[in-house]
Order: C-alpha cells, then sequence, then structure tokens
C-alpha cells in the first residue's frame, strides 16, 4: 500500500528541507537488477533561472548541456568498508564501518547492531550502536582486532555514532585496504535488500580507492554518455574526496574528509568562471572538493589534505554554478548543500515533483539536475 504523497512541512530557519518521503521510492536494487543500464535511471532537470521541471533519463544529459560547460566529476572509488565483527565483552554480533581516513592513517569508524527483533545472521538490517564506550574492542575476520578510543562528535542524548579506532598494526596504511578487499563488502543499508558486489558501488571514473559510501552522482556516466559530451564540447575536470559514511539524522553534520584538488582541474574551473562558463559539479563530494579549493581572494588553486568545509545557504557557493545529484533524504544534512546551490523555495518544487513522479531515492535510484541559466 502506498504511503500518502508528500507534503511539504513548515520549519525552523536553518533546518534541511523536509517532506514526506514514500517508503516504496528507495531503490532497492541497482538498475541493472530492474532491466535497466545504468544511463537509463530518470533524470529530472531543474532550470534554476525560472523554475522550470523537465524530465527524461541520464542518458539524454548532454542535450542539457551546452559546448563550454565544466563537469566537476569525483574520482574516488568505493572500497568494502563493512566488517562483520563481535564485541569481545560479550560476543555480541555486530558490523564495523569505515568511515574516513585521515591524513595520518588513522580511521574513524561506526558500530552498527542488528536492529531490534531481528536474527542472526549477521549481515541485517543494522543500525547505529550509541552506547559503546571508550576502550570497547571487537574481533574481526582473520583474528584481527579494532578499539575504540575516542568519540568523534557527541549526540544530545551522551550517545556517540563515530569513533577514532586503532587496528592491529599488522594492519596499518595500505595493509588495511588489502585487508578489506579479503574480508569486507560494501556498506549496504536495510533499504538495499540483499548484498551486491563492489562493482555495483563504483563508478565510470573511480581510480582512488578510498570512500566508505559511493559518490553515486557520477554511477549513471557511460561511456555512451561521455561520447555525447564531448561532442557537446563539455569539458570533465577530475578531482577527489573520498566520502564517509553518511550523516545520520536531522542536525548531524559532515565529518571531516579527505580531498584532492590537482593543479590543472583547479586552472580548468578558475578559467571557466573567469570566461562566464557553467561549471557543474557530479555530486556533493565534488563541490565539497572544489570549494575546499577556493582561496580567501575566491580564487582557485591546487590543494588536498581533510576538509573540515560545510557548504551550507549561508555560506553560499564561491566555484560551483550546477550541480547533478540523487534525490536525498528528507532533513539530510546533503539538502543544506542543495539549498546553497538551488534556494529552498526551488529545491522544495522539485522535490514535490520527484515524489509526485515517484523518482527513486538512494544510491541506486534516480539523478536530479540542477541547471543555472547562464
Amino acid at each position: 500500500m502506498n504511503r500518502p504523497m508528500r507534503t511539504m512541512h513548515a520549519q525552523a530557519p536553518g533546518a534541511a528541507l523536509d517532506c514526506d518521503l514514500p517508503a516504496e521510492l528507495a531503490a532497492r536494487e541497482p538498475p541493472e537488477a530492474r532491466g535497466l543500464r545504468r544511463d537509463e535511471v530518470r533524470l529530472m532537470v531543474s532550470h534554476l533561472g525560472d523554475d522550470r521541471v523537465e524530465h527524461g533519463r541520464f542518458d539524454e544529459l548532454p542535450r542539457f548541456l551546452r559546448p563550454g560547460d565544466l563537469l566537476v566529476v569525483n574520482r574516488s572509488a568505493t572500497i568494502e568498508a563493512s566488517l562483520p565483527a563481535r564485541r569481545v565483552s560479550d560476543g555480541a554480533a555486530l558490523r564495523l564501518h569505515l568511515s574516513t581516513r585521515d591524513e595520518h592513517g588513522r580511521w574513524t569508524v561506526e558500530l552498527r547492531r542488528l536492529c531490534a527483533g531481528v536474527v542472526p545472521p549477521a549481515d541485517g538490517p543494522h543500525e547505529p550502536l550509541f552506547d559503546a564506550q571508550p576502550g570497547t574492542a571487537v574481533t574481526l575476520p582473520a583474528n584481527f582486532t579494532a578499539t575504540l578510543e575516542r568519540p568523534v562528535s557527541q549526540r544530545p542524548d551522551g550517545g556517540v555514532r563515530l569513533w577514532h579506532a586503532r587496528f592491529s598494526p599488522a594492519l596499518q596504511g595500505e595493509a588495511l585496504l588489502r585487508y578489506l578487499a579479503r574480508h569486507g563488502a560494501p556498506i549496504r543499508y536495510s533499504y538495499v535488500r540483499r548484498a551486491w558486489p563492489l562493482t555495483y558501488y563504483r563508478t565510470l571514473f573511480a581510480d582512488s580507492p578510498g570512500s566508505a559510501e559511493m559518490p553515486s552522482a557520477s554511477r549513471p556516466f557511460s561511456a555512451t554518455v561521455l561520447d555525447g559530451i564531448a561532442r557537446r564540447g563539455v569539458e570533465i575536470a577530475r578531482v577527489l574526496l573520498h566520502t564517509g559514511v553518511s550523516s545520520f539524522e536531522q542536525g548531524e553534520r559532515p565529518q571531516p574528509e579527505y580531498f584532492e584538488v590537482p593543479a590543472g582541474a583547479a586552472r580548468a574551473v578558475q578559467r571557466a568562471r573567469d570566461e562566464g562558463r557553467r561549471v557543474i559539479a557530479i555530486g556533493t563530494t565534488a563541490v565539497r572538493a572544489i570549494e575546499s579549493a577556493v582561496g580567501d581572494d575566491g580564487r582557485l588553486r591546487a590543494a588536498s589534505g581533510m576538509t573540515e568545509l560545510i557548504v551550507t545557504p549561508e555560506r553560499g557557493l564561491r566555484a560551483v554554478d550546477g550541480l547533478v545529484t540523487g534525490l536525498h533524504e528528507p532533513r539530510a544534512s546533503h539538502l543544506d548543500l542543495l539549498e546553497a546551490v538551488a534556494g529552498r523555495a526551488h529545491l522544495a518544487k522539485a522535490y514535490a515533483e520527484a515524489v509526485e513522479r515517484r523518482y527513486l531515492w538512494h544510491e541506486f535510484g534516480d539523478t536530479h539536475l540542477l541547471l543555472p541559466p547562464r
């Protein structure tokens, strides 16, 4: 049975966009499992200049672009960031999700437990474990361990979701990535009914492993779409941002993430801006990377490291004009960034259209192009 169609809610200033989202609009499997190519997912185009909304397919993306547009893509590759774990103190079956690795190689992690009423096997569905303590240790496959050291942030009720963790000495640096490839799995949330191989969580641009969750806005790109973009006279610049686990609830802000904007990409974006051409980011991760490379003088330069930048409507955008993105959960922090691109009224109208026309949400769902006028 369908839930009622969306209702837009009144919200306090600074709150992310909210609406009722029918549960059946969650994309529960990749489009390939629904008989579609990656580039056949739906594409909603909302025009920032006049609030028009059009509907098509992602393989039509080139026709909405114009010669001289610059697309900025994230080349980060998803890793098998989910590991089975058991708590040393009581043997409870858990999952350990790796989130972000800082410039010193230290990882932030999330512990998750089986949802209430669910019996093993321990492969799902899980929910965050908020009552862990410093020193909590878990055993991992092949007799390795991870130990929680200190909280990353604390909830109003005192619970903690994300922790800095210490792994067995043998699991340092690239050795941990190799270990994940042998023993881990892609992070999967309860709306995805079954496990899918890592290839389903990687994009055409992925060449640098490090993202806990897929930079999914670029998932629908195909060789055909790239060929159409090239023939259209559209350029592509590549940046890197290793994305961590998603924010869990309203008010939880994005965590620091590692990014790289190489000199060539910075020059390409700055040149496009100087010439009055449109810069369209592919995904919120690409926005965060590019905006993190903007200097105090407003110009882009090569940059890398851990970014703590949070793009909000109040901060605004300094380098990006438009965005290709997925459809994000109501109240998610990503919607603050989308509102910085489009404004609250435009975003609310587009999301109302998406729900009414039954677009699919999440990483395997449909797409949204927020298209600037110039």
